[in-house]
């Protein structure tokens, strides 16, 4: 965090002459990807282009001149997609590093002059909800440096277990997740019992980065007698591969690109699941305050 701050602070320092641009006629940053501005320039321009630069690395958009209207004002405009880290090497676009990237705008005016200015933010823009890409889980917002002037800061996502799908059956229910930002090696899975932390190991299918999870509801369900159990559930690295690298235990968790409170948004009814032995199971699935999946789970046979 004290990193990103001392990286805000020299982004937004001027350097030599170079001064603020008036505020885009439109800046925005969709999905921590596709990245658009529209700025007037207040004087005539032949040629522009947009930099972003930080540190020793530079990236360069072509600015398109576009009339408003016939006979009226123009604007340079720009659209470009964003790729964070994590992002596949060839994958179109432009490829940033975490950090703090400084967005100046160069122009060529008519005689050959040519001029660096910054973008201006106003001070709402900072504190704007921007979503991380849902393919590498990086976030890129902007955000508004010390004098005003916009950045892009880029935030690398930590190791993820995410719950892509919940499929219950008439006999039971299985798990779809996947790993973000997390060496794709085989793990382990368990529901960890949130009443005592007793553990169930459990069967998982690995396909890449994606795995799934058959759950064994008649050793998950509390009875008439101990009321339901709620279960949570991770993965942990298998003994015989343990990388050092590797965080020891993900919990499976919601989509980092989804909504920060899933209950809130979706509603998770109880599901009746009969089990090949003859038990009725009802099932209760939901995610905590903290994002985390859990189920409920009771025998109703008795």
């Amino acid at each position: 965090m004290l990193r990103l701050r001392m990286e805000r602070l020299v982004a937004g320092r001027s350097r030599g002459r170079t001064e603020l641009l008036p505020p885009p006629a439109h800046l925005s940053l969709g999905d921590s990807r596709t990245f658009n501005l529209a700025v007037d320039p207040p004087e005539p321009v032949g040629g522009a282009r947009l930099l972003l630069s930080r540190g020793g690395a530079r990236h360069q958009v072509p600015l398109v001149v576009e009339r408003t209207a016939p006979g009226g004002g123009r604007l340079l405009t720009a659209t470009a997609t964003l790729r964070g880290p994590g992002a596949e090497p060839d994958a179109a676009g432009l490829h940033l590093t975490s950090g703090v990237w400084r967005l100046t705008v160069e122009t060529t005016g008519p005689e050959g002059r040519v001029r660096r200015r910054g973008l201006p933010l106003e001070d709402t823009a900072s504190a704007r909800r921007y979503a991380p890409d849902f393919r590498t889980g990086a976030l890129i917002r902007l955000v508004r440096c010390p004098g005003g002037r916009a950045a892009l800061q880029v935030d690398e996502a930590g190791p993820q277990a995410e719950l892509v799908r919940f499929e219950p059956r008439g006999d039971g229910v299985t798990l779809r997740g996947r790993l973000l930002a997390a060496p794709p090696t085989a793990r382990r899975a368990e529901a960890v019992r949130h009443a005592d932390d007793t553990v169930v190991p459990l069967e998982v299918a690995w396909e890449g980065r994606e795995f799934s999870l058959d759950l064994p509801l008649g050793e998950l369900a509390g009875s008439a007698a101990t009321g339901p159990w709620t279960w949570g559930f991770r993965l942990v690295p298998a003994p015989a591969r343990h990388e050092p690298e590797a965080p020891d235990r993900l919990v499976l968790a919601r989509r980092l690109s989804g909504p920060r409170s899933p209950r809130a948004v979706f509603r998770h009814p109880a599901r009746l699941c009969a089990l090949p032995c003859g038990s009725l199971v009802r099932v209760q699935p939901y995610f905590t305050a903290s994002g985390a999946f859990a189920l409920t789970c009771l025998d109703l046979s008795n």
